[in-house]
């Protein structure tokens, strides 16, 4: 495995295996197997540690939603899809969530993650909102929107943080309980 990509591995991996808390250059380079110099090299401080995890979450997520959106049935399966993700259900999601939580923690502190994190944030209500749009729902799509996003991303938070109480057949149930009391569970068509 290149260089980059074993460190970009490493980042993630210990972001969301250890913590924030345990992000450090020491802490990749013993990850990666390679030596504190050679972290540096590509990242320089922890600033640095947290936009690459950041970013490589909003790659992954945005590559994965463009695929959902683009082969769902409908605007209604596209929402379903597309929020069904951004839920903790798999070893993978659960990783990504603790990753962005990890990482907002430490925006809170920190004016250029937190531009950072408006900025991803940003497209993605963009592309829940255009999709809120697409389906008409009865009430405001803004408000629907912004509650659709918080609660997958809460209840990704809560399922990363306390798997047992969140599994993923309550979270999906979550889910398919706030789309249908915002009339978007079903297509016209009758189809999810």
């Amino acid at each position: 495995m290149p260089h980059e990509e074993r460190l970009s591995k490493a980042v993630w991996d210990v972001l969301a295996e250890q913590g924030l808390e345990r992000l450090t250059i020491r802490a990749v380079a013993a990850a990666a197997g390679c030596t504190t110099g050679l972290v540096m090299h590509r990242f320089p401080n922890r600033r640095a540690l947290l936009r690459h995890a950041r970013q490589l979450l909003h790659e992954t997520t945005k590559a994965r939603v463009e695929t959902l959106e683009a082969t769902a049935a409908s605007p209604r399966a596209a929402l379903r899809a597309i929020l069904h993700q951004g839920l903790a259900l798999d070893p993978q999601t659960v990783a990504e969530s603790t990753v962005w939580l990890g990482f907002l923690a430490a925006a809170v502190a920190d004016e250029e993650l937190t531009d950072l994190h408006r900025v991803n944030s940003r497209a993605w209500r963009t592309r829940v909102g255009r999709l809120v749009e697409a389906c008409g729902p009865p009430q405001d799509p803004a408000t629907v929107t912004v509650a659709l996003i918080a609660m997958v991303e809460g209840a990704a938070a809560f399922a990363a943080a306390d798997p047992s109480a969140y599994p993923p057949a309550v979270q999906e149930a979550m889910l398919d309980s706030a789309l249908a009391a915002f009339g978007l569970s079903e297509d016209p068509g009758g189809r999810r």
